[in-house]
């Protein structure tokens, strides 16, 4: 058993069944490039004997009762691939609009929280010829370092890499704990928790000093949360999703970001950051002041090892939504 983090475990104590916790994924795969044809049973193999690499997949939940003290991860003794990885076809006319309806309606469904908390839909049939994969993992399980971690242990980016070297597969199932074990082991926690807060107490404030500071002098680039003009996006959430996407060369965005020196993040923002601002002109919804987005940032030290641990924060910055000009935003 493993106790879940601190942030790990906000991400399910923040979930409701309109505003769900997961991360969301797609992927576009050319079968054609493969030295055979393509076989569902094949890439169930396939992801099968990759479960080593990604020990998360095998986990579930153990809550503790009345949430005394944070959750565990277990070894899910009745683990089954079959019930995580899932196929179905696009429909006509099988395009990029008809997947992201998929994409959408996968997304709009919360996670069962009795078994590991993540699902992968193989979608099948686009007229393109192209394989669409839809990866769906609670935001408790990974977030964007060790998702990315994930996926480059499941998939090569190469058809018909080299085969990896064996990993050995030491996975045990573990027993689900009874509730007066879970139970025992909170009341073991609370008693302990006091020396904890009072060693990060002094970090704490220090911190908490500094965040006053910047926001007593002014300083630029970080708007406080809360304070963007109201839009039609401030609306009663509903479980439902939209999922829509375009192709965008990567070649064009870091010759814009040699430019004007900046970084692939600075014209991705900009971009949304107009794409924004013309729907919401469109609308004659276009408020004066800028929108905020609130930007997940990584705080994984570099040498750590990033293994099913959930470590960011955010950092909240206008996205010059007033600034009509692309290049002066």
């Amino acid at each position: 058993m493993q106790r879940l983090g601190g942030i790990d475990s906000a991400f399910l104590y923040f979930e409701t069944p309109t505003m769900h916790m997961h991360v969301g994924g797609l992927m576009l795969v050319d079968p054609s490039t493969m030295s055979k044809p393509y076989s569902y049973a094949d890439l169930r193999a396939y992801i099968d004997g990759r479960m080593p690499l990604v020990a998360g997949f095998r986990r579930k939940l153990a809550t503790v009762p009345l949430n005394l003290a944070r959750p565990y991860w277990v070894e899910d003794p009745d683990f089954d691939l079959d019930y995580h990885l899932r196929r179905i076809a696009v429909p006509a006319p099988a395009g990029d609009k008809e997947t992201a309806d998929v994409v959408a309606d996968i997304l709009s469904r919360p996670l069962d929280r009795s078994r590991p908390m993540w699902e992968m839909w193989v979608v099948e049939g686009r007229a393109d010829g192209l394989l669409a994969i839809v990866s769906k993992v609670h935001h408790s399980v990974i977030d964007g370092v060790t998702g990315a971690n994930m996926m480059a242990e499941l998939f090569d980016l190469e058809p018909d890499a080299a085969p990896r070297k064996a990993v050995p597969d030491h996975w045990e199932p573990e027993r689900h704990p009874s509730e007066i074990e879970l139970i025992g082991r909170a009341v073991y926690d609370v008693a302990s928790r006091p020396v904890g807060v009072v060693k990060l107490l002094p970090s704490t404030l220090l911190g908490l000093g500094k965040i006053v500071n910047r926001r007593t002098r002014g300083a630029p680039g970080m708007p406080a949360p809360f304070t963007a003009p109201r839009t039609s996006f401030n609306a009663t959430l509903t479980p439902h999703r939209i999922v829509s996407f375009v192709n965008v060369s990567l070649d064009d965005v870091k010759t814009v970001k040699t430019a004007f020196g900046v970084k692939v993040n600075d014209v991705v923002i900009a971009v949304a950051s107009g794409a924004l601002r013309r729907y919401l002109d469109k609308r004659g919804e276009l408020p004066d002041r800028s929108l905020i987005a609130a930007i997940p940032v990584s705080v994984h030290d570099r040498s750590e090892d990033k293994d099913g641990t959930t470590k960011v924060s955010f950092m909240f910055s206008s996205l010059a939504s007033d600034v009509d000009d692309p290049a002066e935003r």
